[in-house]
């Protein structure tokens, strides 16, 4: 069995929790509250921000040639392609997805960025994969479930955004990634491969708590900066 498989395999308890969670399968059944809609918005457009910028500390930690295209290449499909779903969700409700933007990060997507963040700068190229790869794996198998369980026609309202997470170029992503840390994770010591394991759960622990966070529109405890006190 391969290391990313282990990873999978250790993880189905939170795999499955994200797959029923009700923001996941109120895309599947067309019933999303169109203010959770815009609160993943605001947030997934910030945190995706931050996670081409942990893209490219990757590749500035890569020898290989090939390391080096494949994290550029991941930071062009981010910015010029993961908007699509993004669009989807704001035509859905009816808002320009500029206005959605530049928004002040929720606790939950606050404390996901720092904690990747934190393992691209002081761990290893694949500790960094480990605490990325969630992100991408945990929504081709959304993808997946919710094509395979609601068999979305192109007149559901969010078949754009099932379709691009279920679609094999976004799968050809995820075994890419799978592939450099199996290949990786062949030459770590226990020690490191311990780390990356914990990076990669905590990562999926907060992808469910992502899903959480927009359901039910969290903000910080006090909002608004008093200054002077």
């Amino acid at each position: 069995m391969s290391f990313t498989q282990q990873l999978r395999d250790e993880n189905q308890d939170i795999f499955q929790a994200i797959f029923n969670h009700p923001f996941v399968a109120g895309i599947g059944k067309k019933d999303v509250p169109n203010g959770s809609i815009a609160h993943y918005i605001k947030a997934d457009f910030e945190y995706l921000n931050a996670f081409m910028r942990i893209y490219g500390i990757a590749l500035s930690k890569s020898d290989k040639r090939e390391d080096i295209r494949f994290f550029g290449e991941q930071i062009q499909f981010v910015l010029n392609s993961e908007n699509h779903p993004h669009h989807n969700f704001c035509d859905h409700i009816g808002i320009g997805y500029e206005e959605l933007q530049g928004h002040p990060l929720p606790p939950t997507a606050d404390h996901y960025i720092k904690h990747m963040m934190y393992h691209a700068q002081m761990g290893s190229v694949a500790e960094t994969i480990g605490a990325l790869l969630p992100c991408p794996w945990t929504y081709l198998e959304i993808g997946y479930a919710l094509m395979n369980k609601y068999k979305p026609e192109t007149d559901h309202p969010f078949y754009p955004w099932i379709s691009f997470y279920a679609d094999e170029r976004f799968g050809k992503i995820v075994m890419e990634m799978r592939n450099r840390l199996d290949e990786f994770a062949e030459h770590a010591s226990l020690d490191e491969q311990k780390k990356i394991k914990e990076a990669f759960r905590k990562s999926c622990q907060l992808e469910l708590s992502f899903w959480e966070m927009a359901y039910t529109c969290e903000e910080w405890p006090i909002n608004e900066l008093v200054v002077g006190k």
